[in-house]
């Protein structure tokens, strides 16, 4: 995994997270919770919980505010371990 494949998921995860908030204000039908949680737990952490401070969005949700923090952190740990091959492939 590269680092510019890692840019466009967590940009895409935030981009998901803007575009669930608008729904949500206009009533629409949503993006599933399950589908964004899956997202932050592939390597999408970090944009999911740069949404939901942007866009104050799902804050108030236990099953996020508890669990994307946690993904986030094993993000960076999986990474970490990860980290020869990030640098190895271009």
């Amino acid at each position: 995994m590269t680092i510019k494949l890692l840019l466009i998921i967590n940009i895409l995860a935030l981009l998901i997270m803007g575009l669930d908030k608008m729904k949500a204000c206009f009533g629409w039908w949503r993006i599933p919770e399950t589908i964004l949680l899956l997202l932050a737990l592939t390597f999408g952490a970090g944009g999911i919980l740069a949404g939901m401070l942007l866009f104050r969005h799902k804050i108030r949700k236990p099953k996020f505010y508890i669990t994307v923090p946690l993904l986030f952190i094993l993000n960076i740990v999986c990474l970490y371990y990860l980290g020869d091959t990030l640098t190895r492939f271009p």
